[in-house]
């Protein structure tokens, strides 16, 4: 595809802008938070006033959306990531490894106010602990292309773009494009898309604050009624899942894991991509529960985001695991 390029200012905010020749063809495009990792495996969380040594220290970029971006990719999927990154060293970090796994980087907006930087710290049996520091980057308010050629599998939203994604959300509505949510936490953002989506991913953490209450079980049913299928997810418990009438359990995939920073992002993104083939939820759920798993073997948010290949090899290697709620279909 042949291309013009040259740069634009949008709400104080620099894209790099390209006149297209050609549609633009996507199977999911993901919307919403790109960071910077710096990832510290520790023996235990540390106390007040306590020092702390790292065992090791593995660097990367990460954020929800951007993740799973790189999954879509990675599973053989065509993916576009709509976000911010700065023009600073991690940003460019950023950039380069989203063109080299092959996202779609035409809605990515660069800009002078610093990029995203997680700090995490991963202990014992891969539970991690997140500090993030978004300093004051404004939203983005405006995309740099008409979307309206581009031919759309499904749009995956985290909720950290709000101004952009709501819009989008109502075109791809008005277009039959499915949309889903990844409602990690109660927010501007997911509070606005939460009725807006085919597909509402919630975390357990999302489910209590939005609901109010603790049991997920409980909760899972207000969620439903606002999206056509709701899941939450519960980590190594697996998920709870509701569609119209239909609800049951799904449970984790056992693995060691190392680090599960990003397992979730990688579950979302591999879920948008069986939804764009088409899948059948019972067969959405395993596939984008086997690459959720297989991501939690490595360290580091990127590192361990399997191939459509691994993931098969995965599967072919397990029994099949028990779809409560399912019957006969």
């Amino acid at each position: 595809m042949r291309s013009e390029k040259w740069d634009a200012q949008i709400g104080g905010v620099k894209f790099s802008i390209r006149n297209l020749k050609s549609e633009i063809a996507i199977d999911v495009l993901c919307v919403g938070h790109a960071a910077y990792d710096i990832s510290l495996q520790v023996s235990h969380h540390p106390g007040a006033d306590e020092k702390c040594f790292a065992g090791s220290r593995v660097e990367c970029v990460g954020g929800p959306a951007a993740n799973a971006a790189v999954t879509v990719a990675r599973l053989g999927g065509r993916s576009g990531f709509a976000g911010y990154l700065g023009n600073d060293l991690y940003g460019e970090r950023h950039f380069r490894e989203l063109s080299a796994a092959g996202v779609n980087t035409d809605l990515l907006a660069r800009g002078d106010f610093p990029t995203p930087l997680s700090v995490i710290l991963v202990k014992p049996g891969g539970q991690r602990t997140v500090i993030n520091h978004k300093n004051q980057t404004p939203p983005l308010t405006h995309l740099p292309h008409d979307l309206s050629s581009w031919q759309i599998g499904a749009i995956l939203f985290d909720g950290h773009e709000p101004d952009i994604s709501l819009p989008l959300a109502e075109d791809a509505k008005s277009r039959g494009i499915p949309t889903l949510l990844d409602a990690g936490s109660v927010h501007r953002g997911t509070l606005m898309l939460t009725p807006q989506v085919d597909f509402l991913i919630a975390s357990a953490k999302f489910a209590r604050e939005f609901t109010g209450k603790a049991d997920p079980e409980a909760a899972l049913p207000e969620l439903a009624a606002l999206a056509p299928a709701a899941m939450i997810t519960l980590g190594e418990r697996g998920l709870l899942w509701k569609r119209g009438e239909e609800s049951g359990s799904y449970p984790a995939f056992a693995v060691e894991a190392i680090d599960t920073t990003g397992a979730g992002d990688v579950f979302h993104g591999a879920f948008a991509l069986g939804v764009v083939w088409k899948f059948g939820f019972p067969k959405l759920l395993q596939f984008a529960s086997a690459a959720a798993a297989l991501s939690c073997t490595k360290s580091g948010a990127r590192n361990g985001i399997p191939g459509a290949k691994e993931v098969e090899r995965f599967l072919e290697k397990l029994e099949k695991p028990d779809l409560k709620g399912f019957g006969n279909h």
